[in-house]
């Protein structure tokens, strides 16, 4: 069977994990990612189908309900005058809308709905990225990316549901959308913040932040 290196830590360790009817899912044993193979990953056109069914409405208050698990603990640390980026922010602008409200300023960035390639020459005093890790066809890069635009001091808010110990991968619904290709734990963002020297700060299953420590 053909080896996959990590597309989070680049480690030649990892195995094939799990196979449904559709796809395969492998393992690394460096930094306990999940991943699917490129090989099964949806080609653009699909993927966007998908999330133009999206209904995010920002005046739906249980969608603002469930981004406030992210936008509560910003808006406890954040700096007044603090500007962010809401990256991946879907075809439903909500938890910008939130935060701008509070009076911070907020760019977008997303590869289908907001194509503003401007930000990635831009330093931002947080970064969201809510329901957008699982979707990163190369993790790596794209967080090594959101970390080095980050002030000092700045923080990454991630929203993604989490495997656990107590996560029975089989039965586990947040792996059967096609557009989820990976699949973070604790302990693999543990290690990414480690890479980075910055704090980590798990939040719940699913909301982490992390803030950065050096320039």
């Amino acid at each position: 069977m053909k080896s996959h290196n990590c597309p989070l830590c680049s480690s030649q360790k990892t195995q094939l994990y799990h196979t449904d009817d559709t796809r395969q899912y492998h393992a690394c044993s460096a930094c306990e990612f999940v991943f699917v193979p490129s090989a099964f990953h949806l080609g653009e056109v699909d993927e966007k189908s998908r999330y133009d069914l999206h209904n995010n409405d920002p005046n739906d208050t249980d969608y603002r309900s469930f981004l406030s698990q992210v936008a509560k603990p910003l808006l406890e640390k954040l700096p007044k005058e603090a500007r962010g980026l809401d990256f991946g922010c879907g075809p439903g602008p909500t938890l910008s809308i939130m935060l701008e409200e509070q009076g911070y300023t907020v760019d977008l960035f997303d590869k289908f709905y907001a194509q503003n390639s401007a930000v990635f020459n831009r330093k931002y005093d947080f970064i969201t990225a809510t329901e957008v890790l699982e979707h990163l066809s190369q993790p790596l890069f794209e967080l090594n990316r959101l970390y080095n635009m980050l002030n000092p001091g700045g923080m990454l808010g991630i929203m993604t549901e989490m495997l656990s110990d107590n996560t029975s991968f089989v039965d586990w619904y947040y792996k059967n959308d096609p557009t989820h290709i990976g699949f973070f734990s604790r302990a693999s963002l543990q290690r990414l913040a480690g890479t980075w020297r910055a704090e980590i700060e798990t939040l719940s299953s699913r909301v982490i932040l992390i803030t950065k420590t050096s320039t």
